[in-house]
């Protein structure tokens, strides 16, 4: 089984680069997107050429803004949005769907924001997260996978120094809120798990043209309950992807 989690930012420029054929390349059972910057009506319209897959979103009250969409090629047991606490849940970051063996969430967590302005409401974000993921997985392991807009250690992003607590994505109280999912949900960093020293990335900013520098962030991540990692076989970055400022990564699963 091949899983693929990307954010495209935005799924309606996407279609108009390569998308479909990058997306037939890939050849996922389950393919989660995030930062879809689209209703669901235009998510779906921006999709139809999929007309094999079975394709579910969740988008934000905010017109063109977050948005996340699981497409799958098979039908899934349920299909559920949001985390049920009404302060998170109009910006359509969680999308969750559940299978014959596990639940799999696809997210887009908040940015702590220019300025770190946000970074406070990121952290009830995480904690509020962590609460939704432990309640599920008292139920079925779960695969959580999607852009977590952090850094968790040095090696995961190119200038560690420079970055720590001046830019959102590499401040404690982001590491903190992300250690906490691993441990409150019993989950693992199942890329770090099985390449402990491997330097890269998955995010690079546009505004600097930090790709042709590889100057990245690794922030797009497959966490897997801890139970279910020996389901595990590999964790792919499609670094060759262009097309986003973020790259796809897979999971793949036997």
């Amino acid at each position: 089984m091949k899983i693929i989690s990307w954010n495209v930012n935005g799924i309606r420029a996407q279609v108009k680069k390569e998308f479909f054929d990058q997306f037939k390349s890939l050849d996922a059972d389950y393919f989660c997107l995030q930062e879809t910057k689209a209703q669901d009506d235009q998510v779906t319209e921006a999709l139809q050429e999929l007309d094999d897959y079975h394709i579910y979103s969740n988008s934000a009250t905010k017109k063109g803004y977050s948005g996340v969409s699981i497409i799958c090629k098979e039908e899934p047991i349920s299909v559920s949005r949001d985390i049920g606490i009404p302060e998170h849940d109009d910006e359509g970051r969680v999308i969750t769907i559940e299978t014959s063996d596990f639940y799999l969430v696809n997210v887009y967590v908040p940015n702590g924001g220019s300025g770190m302005k946000r970074l406070d409401y990121r952290a009830t974000w995480d904690v509020a997260f962590a609460n939704y993921l432990t309640q599920l997985q008292k139920k079925k392991p779960i695969i959580v996978t999607g852009d977590f807009n952090v850094a968790h250690t040095a090696i995961d992003l190119a200038n560690p120094k420079s970055n720590y607590n001046k830019t959102s994505g590499y401040t404690q109280v982001e590491i903190d809120g992300f250690s906490h999912i691993l441990a409150e949900a019993s989950l693992v960093d199942s890329y770090r798990h099985l390449y402990p020293e491997e330097v890269i990335y998955t995010y690079w900013s546009l505004r600097t043209g930090a790709r042709a520098r590889n100057a990245g962030w690794r922030i797009d991540y497959f966490l897997v309950s801890d139970k279910y990692m020996d389901r595990v076989v590999d964790v792919i970055t499609h670094t060759d992807y262009m097309g986003s400022d973020h790259c796809p990564i897979q999971l793949s699963l036997k």
